[in-house]
């Protein structure tokens, strides 16, 4: 056997042991998870290091008491997730209708400064979160917006906003120019360009920053807990985790149920968004 083939060989096998143990490495924790939920808190005591449990100690009391509602003693997480989803899309919804046009205004048009104010929206990103939720939590007070829904969704805004203008900027530069100005030349406006021939081509990249703002908003606990600490049915299904996780009286397996639950809407989101991506990416290969 010469040296290329052993190589290549050797390689091949080298990467399939990599991808597998990634693959553990990741898989595990999240296997380890859902095991402790659905395993009774007798057994998990009378074994707590077990890896594996037969179908006969399945159970589902910790996924109805994550679940069911306060009033039959359950600790209400179906109804902290429909906020979350609220809040979430909320988010995404408003952050795409301004960063679109803004990121296409900074990617497009020439005014002075064009070439930087991208990276000063990126340096408001990098300032911490508690820097700016002092001054929004007094404004929203006066505004009579704190502890409400949509106040939480424009307070989201501010972390949002422009890291999705410095991605989407970034995309829409590498659209070639060519094809707006051919659109130009035909009478269209340039509000016609952006929407009707940029934002299609940039899809993916939209699509993209939508799952980052929605994942953001979904797991973000800080704005949540100063905006919303004070009624307990607008809390977002982060609050609920955070109160499993100190609640003394609560079971583990009730905390890893509840933590289930908050992870699997974002990795079905994910898996759904990236079929997709993948289909946008691909979609128009074949036209001439």
């Amino acid at each position: 056997m010469n040296r290329d083939a052993f190589e290549t060989k050797l390689f091949g096998v080298l990467r399939w042991v990599v991808i597998v143990l990634l693959a553990l490495l990741t898989l595990f924790p999240f296997y380890y998870m859902v095991l402790l939920s659905i395993r009774p808190i007798e057994n998990l005591l009378a074994d707590p290091g077990g890896l594996w449990v037969g179908f006969s100690e399945w159970t589902t009391k910790t996924y109805e008491e994550v679940l069911g509602s306060t009033e039959s003693g359950g600790q209400g997480m179906l109804s902290l997730l429909a906020n979350s989803a609220i809040v979430s899309l909320g988010a995404v919804v408003l952050t795409l209708l301004i960063s679109i046009p803004g990121a296409y205004a900074v990617s497009r048009l020439r005014f002075f400064g064009h070439k930087q104010v991208h990276f000063l929206f990126l340096a408001v990103y990098m300032f911490p979160a508690i820097v700016l939720a002092v001054p929004l939590f007094v404004l929203f007070t006066k505004l009579g917006l704190r502890g409400s829904l949509p106040g939480l969704m424009i307070v989201y805004i501010a972390q949002t906003l422009p890291v999705s203008i410095y991605m989407l900027r970034t995309y829409l530069s590498s659209v070639p120019a060519g094809i707006e100005e051919a659109a130009l030349i035909d009478g269209c406006s340039r509000w016609q360009v952006m929407w009707r021939v940029t934002m299609p081509l940039a899809t993916p990249a939209i699509m993209a920053n939508g799952l980052y703002v929605f994942m953001i908003a979904w797991n973000e606990f800080l704005f949540a807990l100063l905006f919303l600490a004070e009624d307990r049915s607008n809390w977002t299904v982060s609050l609920g985790l955070a109160q499993l996780a100190g609640g003394i009286e609560v079971p583990k397996t009730v905390l890893m149920a509840g933590s289930v639950v908050l992870t699997v809407p974002i990795i079905v989101l994910f898996y759904a968004a990236e079929r997709m991506l993948t289909e946008g990416l691909t979609s128009g290969a074949d036209k001439g």
